[in-house]
């Protein structure tokens, strides 16, 4: 009798946690009618509201994608600007439902403050501005200098141990958002600007005289950004995780705003494309959206090129081009999870 009361009680507590778990992130999005999604306060190209306030960017574009899959309708999401260093409060506080604000994933990110995070979709690595008067060639060479650095990011311990393993020293200027950055930075009040390559390349374009200034050659770290949500909500999780790879998938197929409805309407030959946009198989079944999920994101903001190229690629004033970024199949690193 014991054994049986124990084994109730087990299979009540199981019962109870599943609907917990079950009782998520997704469901308060979709009540609220609203996705909260956590952005920097302003990098050009990345995240920043244009003239008319709108918000505008590469992160800002995987935000509207995941609101797009979850709500039917990528213009529903409040964006939550926050700092490098409260950005992390920000989302596991609840404020932010999700975060897309150029973070790298580490070990310490994931495992101790508590973050899942979602596929990489820019991969990056630190690198150094400085202004192009002053002669400097090499990242080495900056033996003394005055460093503007972003407080509460990986950028500080990889200047601290590329400084210490060169046997050379510099001077911290400590910053906490890019806008100070630049001013501080614009002003004269350090030599160098430190940050990841693809936020230095922002920052030189936002600079009175871009051509002033160059990015040294050194990349002394790996820098793997990617959005992120909280621990202990394995749909919402999978929901970021499968909305980037839906995006990264749609370039590799050749699926883009423009045709992603055509090629919905009916199966395709090609089986991926079935899947991805749910005329074969039921796979938002699995993260508990309707079939049409990726559909809907493809349409609101386009495939990773058609993002890529609009915010942060060659033709804009950002001028980035694909490198790593470009796809496994164009002599890059990116690639997306098979969608089956």
């Amino acid at each position: 009798m014991k054994l049986l009361k124990i084994a109730a009680y087990t299979t009540a507590l199981f019962s109870l946690t599943a609907m917990n778990a079950q009782a998520g992130t997704l469901e308060d999005v979709q009540a609220r009618g609203e996705l909260n999604c956590v952005v920097s306060t302003g990098i050009a190209g990345f995240a920043a509201p244009n003239e008319d306030g709108r918000w505008e960017g590469f992160d800002i574009d995987f935000c509207r994608a995941v609101a797009a899959a979850v709500l039917g309708d990528g213009e529903k999401v409040k964006f939550v600007p926050a700092t490098t260093k409260n950005r992390f409060t920000v989302l596991n506080s609840g404020e932010g439902d999700i975060l897309f604000r150029n973070t790298t994933e580490t070990m310490s990110r994931d495992a101790d403050l508590k973050l899942t995070f979602l596929p990489v979709n820019y991969y990056d690595g630190q690198g150094f501005m400085i202004r192009k008067e002053l002669g400097v060639e090499s990242a080495k060479d900056l033996d003394g200098a005055s460093i503007c650095i972003q407080t509460g990011t990986t950028t500080e311990l990889n200047l601290a141990d590329f400084f210490r393993t060169n046997g050379i020293s510099y001077e911290p200027v400590a910053i906490e958002t890019n806008e100070e950055g630049i001013a501080n930075y614009g002003g004269n009040r350090c030599d160098v600007y430190t940050t990841d390559a693809s936020g230095l390349a922002s920052t030189r374009a936002a600079l009175e005289d871009p051509s002033a200034h160059i990015i040294l050659p050194e990349i002394i770290s790996k820098e793997p950004l990617g959005g992120a949500v909280r621990h202990g909500d394995d749909q919402w999780a999978d929901i970021g995780k499968w909305v980037v790879n839906a995006i990264i998938a749609a370039e590799e197929l050749g699926i883009t705003s423009e045709n992603v409805e055509e090629l919905a309407a009916a199966p395709q030959e090609n089986p991926n494309i079935n899947r991805l946009l749910g005329t074969e198989s039921d796979m938002g079944a699995m993260i508990g959206l309707d079939p049409q999920w990726a559909v809907r994101a493809i349409k609101a903001v386009g495939n990773y090129a058609e993002i890529f190229d609009r915010t942060i690629g060659p033709d804009t004033a950002i001028g980035l081009e694909r490198g790593l970024n470009a796809q496994w199949t164009d002599g890059g690193i990116l690639y997306a999870a098979p969608i089956r």
